[in-house]
């Protein structure tokens, strides 16, 4: 018989008893325990349909709201690639010239202003000579007084030491030849018995005393100056004759002519002004033909070549373009400023004189150029993984396309493979959508 168990409880207000089997409770307890797990897994059923019903929803938006996009078309035509930068302009130095004060004085005469075309011989300015006068006469006695020095150097010293010593020779050779015709009768005589052997060898020593006597004037004739005297004298003559070319020099430069025909472009003095020594009075040039100097950044420098087309302009004159080829190509880098650049020159035609000495003009120089070829707007490329590839348009959806390019620059690029002439291209998306293959798109303007 199954057992049964009790319980009481209150049914309409009044306590009653009831009554169960074991089995019954058992299956009371069990259920109870299943019901207990219930509320855990609904706790992680929620979310999961949640995120699903996002996804769901984030899917069908992306593939059934076109993105707006605006789009380029692959064009025929020519592609230049180019090296922008900056330069500066300059005088050609062989038709530069500057004049330097050569010493410390006063302007003079001041008779050009600055921007005033000059010609050849053309008397500019003029400095105070005074003084480089007097240096210059100083300078030509210390060199008439050296050239006397070397004269009496050549010829034995000056003319009254020089008849001196002649006059010492012939009574030297004078006394030995009579000190000689001594000894000589004095031998005749000591054979005949009538001189003694001390006779003889007295007269002998008279004929060596003059002989000697003889010896010393020749050699100061011959040797009137020793070595170190010698190289003094040389010495003093270079150093007079050096500072006398210096004091012409001077002299010269105190009336500043025009070198050539030109234009004086800088005059920093006032007439009447002190100006030291070196310090810059004029600069005059032939502006007709000015050089260009470029400054290329350096992973820019290895695609310079001489003969390459170069393109100037300046700020001042929208709109004008002067035109060269590089002649110079960079053989060193070097820092300027917070760049690593080579520099590198072009001359350029400057007939009208408009482009002026030392003003700062932008530069670019063409590097490749290629006529009738597939291009692209640059914006429309991108690159993955070193793969290059475009969102080409079609049926209002894009397809993701390889290609491949070129030349380049910073607006346009050369298509080699993958697209052809009028096909359309998407440019980036707008809001900040990507595009990804096969979503719709809306061209917009």
């Amino acid at each position: 018989m199954e057992p049964v168990g009790y319980s009481r409880g209150f049914r309409n207000g009044r306590l009653t008893t009831y009554s169960y089997s074991c089995r019954t409770l058992k299956a009371y307890r069990l259920a109870s325990t299943n019901n207990s797990k219930t509320p855990s897994r609904r706790r992680w059923i929620w979310p999961a349909f949640a995120l699903l019903a996002v996804l769901a929803l984030l899917y069908s938006y992306l593939h059934q709201t076109p993105l707006k996009v605006r789009v380029t078309t692959v064009e025929r035509g020519p592609i230049r690639g180019v090296v922008s930068t900056n330069g500066k302009v300059e005088p050609i130095q062989n038709f530069n010239f500057e004049a330097h004060a050569p010493i410390a004085t006063t302007v003079k005469r001041l008779l050009v202003k600055e921007g005033d075309h000059v010609h050849r011989g053309q008397l500019l300015l003029q400095l105070d000579d005074a003084d480089i006068r007097t240096q210059a006469a100083r300078a030509q006695a210390q060199v008439k007084t050296a050239q006397a020095d070397q004269s009496a150097l050549q010829s034995g010293g000056t003319q009254e030491e020089v008849l001196t010593l002649n006059s010492q020779l012939v009574k030297a050779r004078s006394a030995r030849d009579l000190a000689q015709r001594n000894l000589d009768a004095f031998r005749r005589l000591q054979q005949e018995g009538a001189a003694s052997s001390g006779e003889v060898h007295q007269a002998e020593d008279a004929l060596q005393r003059a002989q000697a006597d003889v010896t010393l004037a020749e050699q100061k004739q011959k040797d009137r100056y020793s070595k170190p005297e010698t190289a003094r004298i040389q010495a003093q003559g270079a150093e007079a004759q050096a500072a006398y070319d210096a004091a012409e020099d001077a002299l010269l430069k105190s009336s500043v002519r025009a070198p050539f025909d030109g234009m004086v472009y800088s005059l920093p003095v006032k007439q009447g002004a002190f100006v030291q020594a070196g310090e810059l009075l004029l600069q005059e040039a032939d502006l007709t033909r000015m050089l260009v100097r470029a400054f290329v950044d350096e992973p820019d420098v290895g695609r310079l070549q001489v003969g390459q087309r170069v393109e100037i302009i300046w700020d001042a004159l929208p709109g004008r373009v002067w035109t060269g080829t590089v002649n110079t190509v960079p053989s060193t880098v070097k820092l300027r400023v917070s760049r690593n650049v080579g520099e590198t020159t072009c001359i350029v035609d400057n007939h009208d004189l408009r482009l002026l000495p030392n003003i700062n003009v932008g530069v670019t120089i063409v590097v490749a150029e290629h006529h009738s070829v597939l291009t692209l707007q640059r914006d429309a490329l991108r690159i993955d993984e070193s793969k290059p590839y475009v969102y080409k348009v079609f049926d209002h959806h894009v397809k993701r396309q390889p290609i491949e390019f070129s030349l380049q620059n910073l607006t346009r690029v050369e298509i080699t493979s993958g697209l052809a002439e009028g096909d359309v291209v998407a440019l980036p998306a707008e809001e900040s959508k990507p595009l990804f293959d096969g979503a719709a798109v809306k061209v917009v303007p």
